[in-house]
């Protein structure tokens, strides 16, 4: 069945990971710790990340978690600090981190639309956060729905925000492709039956994401070949 519709992760899929959130990380940290660095290495430990290497291990819960379940991670190191403050941190210097974009988005998404494909975003960031994200690249209008953990349809590896895409672009679930670089996302997009992209511009090696995948490219920018073959 011909694919109709892309669905794409936003961090490490439209943005590459590394280049983004390393920063994010070193900032949030020492946010939270009043500049103290050695408390700093400590909450980044917890949460997968060195402060000194700016670098994220391959299961960190920030790769593919939740900001509540990242929130909840940190929480028991905070005790001074009220969980939805330090949610409301953690989105705040989530939708102020630049953003590095995995190829240039803008002709790439133009690409896509001019070959009638319906586009959206589902990610576990928040959707305030992802929307910023989008409108600072200049991409937000390319897109028919954009849903974070917090719009009302679950987060990955659930199916929701999945399925409320293909219903909100009215095509069967089988017609869409999802597109992301963690076995979250590709979880996600076989609990929708859709078909599977894994893209290498996060944090999981190609061979983690295989399982879980129809085709695992180097970036989306390979999207549109695959499919002319496919």
């Amino acid at each position: 069945m011909p694919i109709d519709a892309l669905l794409f992760d936003k961090d490490g899929t439209l943005f590459d990971f590394a280049d983004t959130w390393g920063a994010f990380g070193r900032n949030m940290l020492l946010r939270l710790t009043d500049g103290d660095h050695d408390r700093a290495r400590v909450l980044g430990r917890v949460i997968g990340f060195d402060l000194d290497q700016v670098t994220y291990s391959e299961d960190s819960i920030v790769i593919a978690g939740t900001v509540e379940e990242v929130a909840e991670t940190l929480a028991p190191h905070l005790a001074e600090m009220p969980r939805d403050a330090l949610i409301d941190l953690l989105n705040a210097e989530s939708a102020s981190a630049p953003q590095a974009q995995a190829v240039p988005l803008t002709p790439f998404l133009d690409g896509l639309r001019e070959a009638g494909l319906k586009l959206g975003v589902a990610t576990n960031d928040g959707e305030a956060p992802a929307l910023e994200h989008l409108a600072s690249a200049g991409i937000r209008d390319h897109f028919d729905f954009v849903a974070g953990y917090d719009s009302g349809h679950g987060f990955k590896p659930g199916p929701g925000q999945l399925l409320a895409f293909a219903a909100h672009v009215n095509l069967p679930p089988e017609r869409v492709a999802m597109v992301g670089d963690s076995l979250h996302d590709l979880q996600a997009g076989r609990a929708a039956g859709m078909t599977t992209i894994g893209v290498l511009t996060g944090l999981a090696p190609a061979e983690v994401l295989q399982p879980m995948a129809d085709v695992v490219l180097p970036n989306i920018g390979h999207i549109p070949e695959w499919l002319t073959r496919n």
